[in-house]
């Protein structure tokens, strides 16, 4: 393979596993990851909101306020989970870029070829567990909302999925793809280094500067007689 559709290509999933990085850490700030909207008088409406670290509360003139939960243990077992899960992703994504930057072609840090291909693999690793740990907790916390939305014994506020869940699904699913993508092309990294070893010729007894030295003079020998 090419080593310009191999350096295009790791580029290409390097911006892609960022951008789905970024998106992955902007929703730890988002505070739409539920939201749920209540009517009451004509002109006066509730809107809550929460994600996982604060509920919200705002009214129909815009004013809003917060509160942090009150209690660490006393939250639900997958509120832990998803909090444990989302910031290993953001980690691990961080971790495969630095060993994406050192392990690309075009940036020429990490050796050579066989170096940078063990590199490049361990991050599309970084990058594949990345997106699946933050798969994991945007669906779980996405199905937990759905279940008490359906249920119709649960008589407490129903609320619907927000647009952080969404949002992180879309970046988990760009830090999965630009990984496993990754992960292939670097297995055709020491394809060439492999077939230029091949074609060298080891001679016992004979240094192998002597020997690049004679096939020198040996190929201009003949390039200058082929036509005498």
């Amino acid at each position: 393979m090419r080593k310009e559709v191999i350096m295009y290509t790791e580029i290409g999933c390097f911006v892609l596993c960022v951008s789905g990085w970024i998106l992955m850490c902007s929703t730890m700030p988002t505070e739409y990851w539920n939201y749920s909207t209540v009517d009451g008088i004509v002109l006066t409406t509730a809107n809550y909101f929460s994600n996982l670290w604060k509920d919200c509360i705002s009214d129909s003139t815009g004013v809003s306020d917060c509160k942090e939960f009150p209690s660490l243990l006393g939250l639900d077992m997958y509120i832990h989970v998803c909090r444990a899960l989302v910031i290993t992703g953001i980690i691990l994504g961080f971790f495969g870029a630095v060993l994406a930057l050192v392990g690309m072609k075009c940036t020429k840090i990490g050796g050579s070829d066989i170096t940078n291909a063990r590199i490049t693999f361990a991050a599309g690793m970084n990058y594949i567990i990345s997106g699946l740990c933050g798969m994991i907790a945007f669906s779980w916390y996405g199905n937990r909302i759905r279940e008490e939305f359906v249920d119709p014994n649960f008589k407490a506020q129903k609320y619907e999925i927000g647009a952080a869940v969404f949002i992180g699904w879309g970046g988990s699913t760009l830090l999965i793809v630009g990984g496993f993508v990754y992960s292939i092309f670097s297995l055709s990294k020491p394809i060439s280094s492999a077939s230029t070893l091949s074609r060298q010729v080891y001679v016992p007894g004979i240094p192998e500067q002597d020997l690049e030295s004679r096939r020198g003079k040996a190929n201009r020998y003949f390039s200058r007689d082929a036509y005498v």
